[in-house]
């Protein structure tokens, strides 16, 4: 059985080039669950791979992708039945294992989620790796006792794919949601995914030297890290949850313990890789229903494989706004 793929190669000389292959099925990792492929989605960490970044793929010739959604072709172990829709994130896809960029992928049953009711293929991709992170980002802000009528929620990175998907899932729940970014001609974009109100990284940080700030915030779904997280954590009100995910701002947290010794504020990570299964199924079914923003479809720019190319640059520079999603089928 042959199929596409978009493959990464590495020359003697250690660099890489891209391109769409032709591929077999007997290519591909051992594994129960063969999945054939009908969506996937550009992640900054697909980027990363496809350019030979150490950090995330050493093996190469590889097919990057660490988001697909699919029917399943064949599972050895009867965890699913062939024509099953199933969403696949996180693990090890598109990493060391041949991933969504591929339009087979034969992997672990474990890895694979069963497409809830009310989400079709195309709109898991519209969320992928990305509205899974920002759904436990949100969560964590529920249990953690901040409800839509605490106050203010902050979002930075907002443009991003999480912060974007945060946004909007908030702002779908009641949440009064301030977006903090450095793309000031995006303020439009953002408030029609449902921000309050648009500020700049200047604004959220001022004052992020100090040992404390103004109490502002009821919660925060952060996803720069760096100066921009401690910034929202001491300007959190009492009992405060934030949220951290991400690290373009810097890996290292300026912070002293005030906040959490004076105001109760509560910091924890989210990390959708390893996510659990049960947490998963029940994420995906809240996107699925009392999640889903409105304007879920107006998020997100369809390409094939034939545009990854231009896209993975573009995300590199930080040059993309919409998620974009990758049509393995030609639909």
């Amino acid at each position: 059985m042959e199929f596409k793929a978009f493959r990464v190669e590495r020359t003697d000389e250690s660099e890489f080039f891209r391109s769409v292959v032709t591929r077999t099925v007997n290519e591909l990792p051992d594994g129960p669950l063969l999945v054939r492929v009908h969506y996937s989605s550009l992640n900054y960490k697909d980027a990363l791979s496809a350019t030979g970044n150490p950090g995330v793929t050493r093996e190469f010739p590889h097919t990057p992708g660490i988001d697909a959604a699919g029917e399943v072709v064949s599972c050895a172990d009867g965890s699913f039945q062939p024509g099953d829709k199933v969403i696949v994130t996180g693990f090890d896809l598109g990493m060391e294992t041949d991933g969504g960029f591929g339009q087979l992928i034969r992997i672990p049953s474990a890895w694979a989620v069963k497409l809830p009711d009310g989400l079709t293929l195309k709109e898991s991709m519209i969320f992928g790796t990305a509205g899974l992170t920002a759904a436990m980002s949100v969560q964590e802000l529920i249990e953690g006792g901040v409800t839509a009528d605490a106050g203010p929620v902050l979002v930075t990175g907002a443009t991003g794919g999480v912060g974007s998907m945060a946004l909007a899932m908030l702002a779908r729940l009641g949440y009064e949601v301030v977006a903090a970014t450095g793309k000031a001609d995006e303020a439009e974009y953002l408030t029609d995914l449902g921000a309050a109100r648009v500020i700049g990284r200047e604004e959220e940080m001022a004052g992020h030297e100090k040992p404390m700030m103004k109490a502002v915030w009821a919660g925060a779904v952060d996803c720069v890290g760096g100066p921009m997280l401690s910034a929202a954590v001491k300007a959190m009100r009492y009992g405060g949850v934030v949220t951290c995910c991400g690290l373009v701002g810097s890996p290292d947290l300026p912070l002293n313990v005030f906040p959490f010794i004076l105001r109760g504020v509560r910091l924890v990570g989210v990390e959708s890789v390893a996510c659990p299964l049960p947490r998963r199924e029940k994420l995906w079914g809240l996107m699925a229903e009392k999640w889903k923003p409105e304007n879920l479809t107006g998020m997100v720019e369809k390409i094939g494989l034939d545009g990854l190319e231009e896209k993975i640059q573009a995300i590199l520079k930080g040059g993309l706004r919409r998620r974009v999603i990758i049509d393995l089928e030609g639909r």
